[in-house]
């Protein structure tokens, strides 16, 4: 029975890491995984960007893993620990390897084996990710594109929505001026 250590990440208020937590003991009570610790993470990936309580969190795993506490940690699937790609994950999964431990997910079973060939896979699967994303963009901004060479209006709510929050909208704009 190995001593484990389960992370949860959410990245709105709106998620609960408890939709998490079913799959993940399931996981743990099914390979014989006795759970030692638990971190959870409930802050939005901008935000983590900054510090706050996703980098405390990784800290506090990162020492407990040297000091033995666990040798898994268990994540219901890579992005809950990172959103920084493939150089990212790889980087996190390495200081658990350094310390001991080893990163494995209930949701990518891929993930779950040999240290070489899961650094091969995580590249890869990094390197798609960052793909995905930039083809999203792309999709997102060709439809923006479009509906204002049709004359449509672009962005914002839409009239009648019943959400009248003032939306805080000037990091998008310097982002994207030409």
């Amino acid at each position: 029975m190995a001593n484990v250590a389960i992370w949860l990440r959410v990245s709105t208020d709106d998620q609960e890491s408890d939709n998490q937590v079913p799959e993940v003991l399931s996981f743990c009570e099914h390979h014989g995984h006795k759970i030692t610790a638990r971190y959870e993470v409930s802050e939005s990936a901008w935000k983590i960007k900054n510090g706050g309580e996703y980098r405390r969190e990784l800290a506090r795993a990162r020492d407990d893993a040297w000091q033995g506490k666990f040798s898994i940690l268990v994540v219901w699937s890579l992005d809950r620990i990172t959103r920084e790609g493939a150089e990212g994950a790889l980087r996190i999964i390495r200081e658990f390897r350094e310390r001991g431990c080893m990163v494995i997910s209930v949701k990518e079973s891929w993930l779950n084996t040999s240290p070489e060939v899961q650094d091969v896979l995580v590249a890869f699967a990094g390197w798609m990710a960052q793909i995905e994303s930039q083809r999203r963009s792309d999709r997102v901004k060709a439809g923006l594109a479009r509906r204002r060479a049709e004359g449509k209006p672009v962005g914002g709510r839409k009239p009648g929505a019943k959400d009248k929050r003032p939306r805080r909208t000037e990091g998008y704009r310097k982002r994207y001026q030409p």
